[in-house]
């Protein structure tokens, strides 16, 4: 998989394709089951250590280091896409 900077300025809806693209690849999530509402860990059924590999991806992604407690709050796509920008706001 190739590693995409993303831009201050990009969308909610770029990073939840992009989002799609890499729980699709990585964990073998069905794309359309991917909102901004779904709950990580009980819905799409992830773990703590599919949680790590979410993390790396998305510092991938925006080319910053996440920080363990900033990614420790993260419970839904939603919550992943608002760390992004966050992290694209530094």
């Amino acid at each position: 998989m190739s590693t995409m900077m993303m831009e201050a300025g990009i969308s909610d809806e770029e990073i939840l394709g992009r989002l799609r693209e890499v729980l699709r690849d990585t964990f073998e999530i069905d794309p359309a089951r991917v909102t901004p509402s779904a709950q990580l860990f009980t819905e799409l059924e992830l773990d703590s250590i599919d949680a790590v590999d979410l993390a790396i991806h998305v510092q991938e992604m925006t080319g910053m280091r996440i920080k363990p407690e900033d990614f420790k709050s993260v419970r839904t796509v939603g919550d992943v896409i608002a760390t992004v920008h966050t992290l694209l706001a530094r």
